[in-house]
């Protein structure tokens, strides 16, 4: 049996977890038929699950593209997760043993995962920890409803330069395990509380909020050389006067940066 839309779009989603596809990245229907040897209408089928799941979007002109959320979108999301999260952790009995097994079965691969140094998967099991408590919880629907919000605040991540830290979100986890262990819900519920809050914070969601060129501008912006660095601070050890340049600008001025040399 070929491959079909739904694998694709598990593959996609899979691959957006692991950070290896940007935010705004093109999903050419073509490319991805040649590369998953496929019709385009498997793939076509594939994109427009995604895009009704608001993991991809469509333009008439421009294609398929992973969707690069805005920064209220960005909070939307985070809201709809604690929405979720907290909601399935509330009141909620101790966990078996096969679930708690598994819980802490996952836990031990993001450890291995924070020694290693394979990033795509450290990251996807940072984010799929959560698709897989809400599985052990007992509710399948809204452990799929989860990984979409997971793959859209994983390309929040990436898009709005998150600070939080992979080790940090491991303790947070194993904390969040261990209150269930115990039997305690609420302790669970505010632990989970606390450590999207965290995730949410690190996010730059609150700089620039009203310049479209915001990021842009940043990544542009010229860059002084070591070298004119240290004439800037250095004494000048001579009072000849400099010859002005051919332009008329002043030789002490650091040259233009060189915008070939940023791209």
């Amino acid at each position: 049996m070929g491959i079909t839309a739904t694998d694709i779009s598990q593959r996609i989603i899979d691959a957006v977890l692991a950070q290896k596809l940007a935010p705004g990245t093109r999903l050419g229907e073509q490319p991805l038929a040649l590369l998953f040897d496929c019709s385009r209408t498997i793939v076509r089928e594939a994109l427009t699950r995604l895009a009704a799941r608001g993991i991809v979007t469509v333009s008439a002109r421009r294609g398929w593209y992973l969707i690069a959320p805005s920064r209220e979108e960005a909070r939307e999301a985070f809201e709809a997760r604690r929405v979720i999260e907290l909601g399935l952790l509330r009141g909620r009995r101790a966990l078996d043993k096969p679930a708690l097994t598994r819980l802490k079965k996952h836990l031990a691969q993001e450890k291995a995962a924070l020694r290693g140094d394979d990033v795509g998967a450290r990251s996807f099991l940072l984010g799929d920890f959560h698709v897989c408590l809400a599985e052990c919880l007992g509710n399948s629907l809204l452990a799929d409803t989860l990984r979409d919000y997971t793959a859209r605040t994983t390309l929040i991540a990436m898009l709005y330069q998150s600070s939080h830290e992979a080790a940090q979100s491991c303790q947070e986890h194993v904390a969040i395990v261990a209150a269930l262990e115990r039997g305690d819900a609420a302790g669970a519920e505010a632990l989970m509380a606390a450590h999207l809050a965290s995730v949410q914070s690190g996010l730059q969601l609150d700089t620039q909020t009203d310049d479209p060129l915001h990021q842009l501008r940043q990544a542009l912006t010229p860059l002084a050389s070591p070298a004119a660095t240290a004439a800037s601070v250095a004494p000048s050890t001579s009072r000849r006067p400099r010859a002005a340049r051919r332009d008329g600008s002043d030789p002490a001025d650091p040259a233009p940066a060189y915008l070939g040399a940023l791209l």
